[in-house]
């Protein structure tokens, strides 16, 4: 029998592939990913505490591999096959994000690994959205988008072949393992002809920018991908002198010495020279712009009381300042957002005290010891058997993303939507549920306090 390789071992691949083809697709990324190295090694060096807890919690090496990349898909189909690819890889739909209360008609999850290993191994995600065609003013316009998604094929023969086959078999061989990669990396791959005559993009451009994006091309073109900084304040104000120009505020919470959740910034979208479709059989030239470069910083996972507060602290800042598109108040919302922000305890321990936050337990050198009788995990804490360290929050955050595709969809982008989340119709599309992120986390948690409690019960008593 061939043996069959890991599905964390091709999510690796194909994160790898993926990277080098943006590389090749978007020379910016390359340079991000140079400024991004440099300040990650710097940050490291100046701070040899957070080097060691990196080093002790298996995290040091991922940081330097961690991306994410964008999606956005136009049907059911396309998401629900989209679904049974990525778990070929190891990657399951987490979360159900609608971004429709923030002016984009889509509702996304993210697919990534789960489990503390799987994590730890490749913690590759992509963030996929799906077009909301119902929150289209124009009825005619809905009806002939939908009919030109339907005649699209974004998957290569191959890859739903080998697809079926994984799925069948329960795995891949090296061999196929390897053409699969190659053969949804085309399914990700830019396309400079378009679907459609340019009366038609100008149409569905007018509807929304990323309706155009979507319906528009062969497939779902990866829109950018983003590397992990240990210091996003550092990069965003470097970008300039690596000749990319960011957004003018960074999305998410404000700068703390104990980050929380997820922090954003990107480098504006490319403008990239596109065929169009002449109603002759010939061409038309015109432009598109889609693609652009991410950057982010990941902190500590709330619990939902830790959310709640977040997200109040976050609608507080902008009912005073609302970030304009066009950065004109880019330091008065910063300075508004950290003081309100003032309200969220900014060190691990009143953190975790408040409930705010989620962390992994691990035994300190006195507690690998050995220990007498004691099994109140607040006193093996307070006594130094216990240390706990914060648990990354591997998703995402509707606001933050929603600002970051407006801020590369122009400022004329954002449109109102009413707010309408649909996680059952999302589910149904994609044939399965999503995974509640908040359960995700707080079985990390508890294993790790258990897996502590279960090893000093086994060692003898201390002297």
């Amino acid at each position: 029998m061939t043996a069959k390789i890991s599905s964390d071992d091709i999510r690796a691949r194909f994160s790898s592939a993926m990277s080098a083809m943006y590389r090749d697709e978007v020379p910016a990324y390359g340079t991000l990913m140079e400024l991004v190295g440099s300040v990650n090694d710097e940050t490291l060096t100046a701070d040899p505490e957070l080097k060691a807890r990196l080093d002790a919690t298996d995290t040091l090496e991922r940081i330097s591999e961690e991306r994410h990349g964008a999606i956005r898909l136009g049907t059911a189909q396309e998401l629900s096959t989209m679904r049974r690819i990525f778990a070929v890889m190891g990657m399951y739909p987490v979360g159900y994000y609608d971004l429709s209360t923030a002016g984009v008609p889509v509702h996304s999850t993210a697919f990534r690994p789960v489990g503390e290993e799987a994590l730890k191994r490749n913690p590759f995600r992509v963030f996929t959205s799906l077009l909301r065609l119902d929150l289209i003013a124009d009825e005619a316009l809905r009806t002939e988008a939908a009919a030109i998604l339907v005649e699209r094929q974004i998957f290569t023969p191959k890859a739903l072949e080998l697809t079926e086959k994984a799925e069948k078999d329960s795995g891949l061989s090296e061999a196929d393992a390897a053409r699969l990669v190659a053969e949804v990396l085309e399914t990700f791959r830019w396309h400079d002809k378009a679907n459609v005559a340019l009366s038609m993009y100008h149409r569905l451009h007018n509807a929304h920018r990323l309706i155009a994006d979507v319906v528009s091309f062969k497939g779902p073109h990866i829109n950018h991908l983003t590397p992990r900084t240990l210091d996003i304040d550092k990069v965003q104000a470097r970008m300039p002198d690596y000749g990319i120009a960011p957004k003018a505020v960074v999305e998410g919470p404000p700068t703390r010495k104990c980050p929380i959740l997820l922090r954003q910034t990107s480098f504006k979208a490319l403008e990239e020279s596109v065929s169009f479709r002449d109603g002759n059989g010939g061409w038309q030239s015109g432009t598109h712009t889609a693609r652009f470069g991410e950057i982010e910083q990941r902190g500590v996972a709330v619990t939902p009381k830790g959310r709640v507060l977040y997200d109040k602290l976050l609608d507080d800042t902008r009912k005073i300042v609302r970030p304009a598109a066009d950065g004109s108040n880019a330091e008065a919302y910063e300075a508004t957002l950290a003081e309100v922000f003032k309200a969220f305890p900014d060190n691990w321990a009143d953190i975790r005290a408040a409930g705010l936050g989620y962390f992994s337990y691990s035994l300190t050198e006195k507690g690998r010891q050995g220990i007498a009788a004691l099994t109140d995990p607040e006193r093996l804490i307070a006594e130094g058997y216990i240390c706990f360290d914060p648990i990354v929050y591997e998703d995402f955050l509707p606001v933050s993303a929603a600002g970051i595709f407006q801020s590369n969809l122009g400022n004329g982008a954002q449109q109102e939507f009413a707010a309408s989340p649909n996680q059952k119709r999302f589910e149904a599309d994609l044939g399965a549920s999503v995974l509640n992120e908040f359960d995700h986390y707080a079985g990390i948690e508890k294993a790790s306090l258990e897996g502590c409690l279960a090893a000093l019960a086994q060692r003898p008593a201390a002297e």
